[in-house]
């Protein structure tokens, strides 16, 4: 929905006017003005409707996070295993 809505923005614009209006959208004061509207909106979506979403996305969330984290390990035991089977180790 944000990729339809900036690329509705900068279809009709030229090549070399599209850096002078992404580049404000790149800037720190940007940034946070959008993660607190995001914050806000989040709040009266879910926390002030009482509504069961709010765990599940801080479970689902956690287990995603944890999965990413432990990836590279994970895949280094699996690069080792099949280099052991490859060379006859254990």
């Amino acid at each position: 929905m944000a990729m339809r809505k900036f690329y509705s923005k900068i279809k009709g614009q030229k090549v070399k006017e599209v850096p002078d209006h992404v580049k404000p959208m790149v800037s720190t004061n940007y940034l946070k003005n959008e993660f607190q509207r995001w914050l806000d909106n989040y709040h009266v979506k879910y926390i002030q409707t009482n509504s069961i979403d709010s765990p599940y996305h801080v479970c689902f969330g956690g287990m995603a996070f944890s999965y990413l984290v432990a990836l590279p390990e994970e895949r280094c035991h699996l690069m080792h295993q099949e280099h052991a089977k490859e060379h006859g180790g254990h």
